[in-house]
């Protein structure tokens, strides 16, 4: 069995992650190959109970780690390339992020086992692009509206970026078309 080439797309909401992956899908279905697209599991967190965006803890956090994860692998059954919308480190980003909002605080130890988890998920990845925010752009509809907090949360994810891959490339509307083919590279291997 032929491992799995991974792309994933890190980045506070409304900032092209899924615009992005969806024209990469298109385009590798198009071309032959097995896509599985794995995205973020937020709006079922929060079906569960989890606390989410702004109120994350280090629990629901853990589950979005844990939910990425296992999504993930069980793509690994069929696909021969993954589109990972939300990556393990993006739900470290947003945990970060709503700490510093909230002013809130939780054991460093259980902090930083968190953070090494998704550090060695992280190494999984072939590669990862980080989209930065553009406040000119408005949120798209059904996303939280807290504008001040998608702002942390961009610093946040992109802060924990520089930890955790520092090999990631930021995705902008000025590289798109350079960025899409830097996937189409990767994940077809010419």
């Amino acid at each position: 069995m032929t491992r799995a080439t991974k792309i994933a797309v890190a980045g506070t909401h409304s900032t092209g992650k899924t615009t992005f992956l969806k024209g990469l899908e298109e385009r590798l279905i198009n071309a032959g190959h097995a896509v599985a697209y794995v995205h973020g599991s937020a709006a079922e967190a929060q079906e569960l109970g989890f606390p989410i965006l702004k109120n994350h803890t280090f629990e629901s956090t853990a589950w979005l780690v844990g939910q990425a994860i296992r999504l993930e692998m069980a793509a690994t059954l069929t696909a021969d390339v993954i589109l990972i919308d939300r990556p393990v480190p993006d739900a470290f980003g947003y945990l970060i992020a709503a700490l510093r909002m909230t002013h809130r605080s939780i054991d460093q130890a259980r902090l930083g086992r968190l953070e090494d988890i998704c550090r060695a998920w992280t190494e999984e990845y072939d590669l990862v692009f980080a989209t930065r925010l553009d406040e000119s752009i408005p949120i798209g509809p059904d996303r939280d509206r807290d504008a001040a907090f998608r702002a942390a949360a961009d610093q946040a994810i992109g802060e924990v970026l520089a930890r955790l891959a520092p090999d990631h490339r930021v995705l902008a509307p000025q590289n798109l078309r350079q960025s899409t083919e830097l996937a189409m590279r990767v994940a077809t291997g010419v």
